[in-house]
């Protein structure tokens, strides 16, 4: 596997030109059922095999599972930003940096516990958006652009199988 194909398992995210309600029910599937599926594949590991990244120079499990916990967090304050005021442009965050802090460090139970929680609020927000909700924006100041809300819960979608599939990749090795 060479490295493009260890960074983006599957593929980078390709929004499809028109969003149909059956994806977008897929892709509010797919946020709900994460939580359970990464509980799933990572409660059991050891702390060693929690501290194996998924490529070299790559995150670990412990990493990965605190950043999918940090990045959604951002993400529904971003939808209900978006919700809430006129194209508010939104905070971007140094990720890789975040991945260092001391918090991503401990058991990863904590982090199973809030994306519980997190998702499950989330994905009631997302289930009651109408489609003039559906087509609010937020402005992404490093992306320069504005981005609906619609193609949001796409990203995201998208966002919690690619980092399953790194899990399921560092697992294999």
């Amino acid at each position: 596997m060479n490295l493009e194909q260890l960074k983006y398992p599957i593929g980078k995210f390709q929004k499809p030109i028109t969003i149909t309600e059956k994806t977008l029910a897929q892709w509010i599937a797919d946020i709900a059922e994460f939580p359970a599926k990464l509980k799933n594949e990572v409660s059991k590991l050891t702390d060693g095999e929690l501290d194996s990244p998924y490529r070299p120079e790559g995150w670990t499990i412990r990493q990965v599972v605190y950043h999918c916990a940090d990045s959604h967090m951002n993400s529904l304050i971003r939808f209900k930003l978006a919700l809430t005021e006129e194209v508010p442009t939104i905070k971007p965050y140094k990720e890789d940096q975040w991945a260092q802090l001391s918090d991503a460090q401990m058991p990863v139970a904590p982090s199973l516990q809030l994306l519980e929680a997190l998702h499950s609020r989330w994905v009631n927000l997302l289930s009651s958006l109408t489609e003039q909700e559906l087509s609010r924006c937020y402005y992404h100041p490093e992306q320069q652009k504005e981005i609906d809300l619609k193609t949001t819960i796409g990203l995201y979608a998208w966002h919690c199988n690619h980092h399953l599939a790194h899990v399921r990749q560092a697992k294999a090795t």
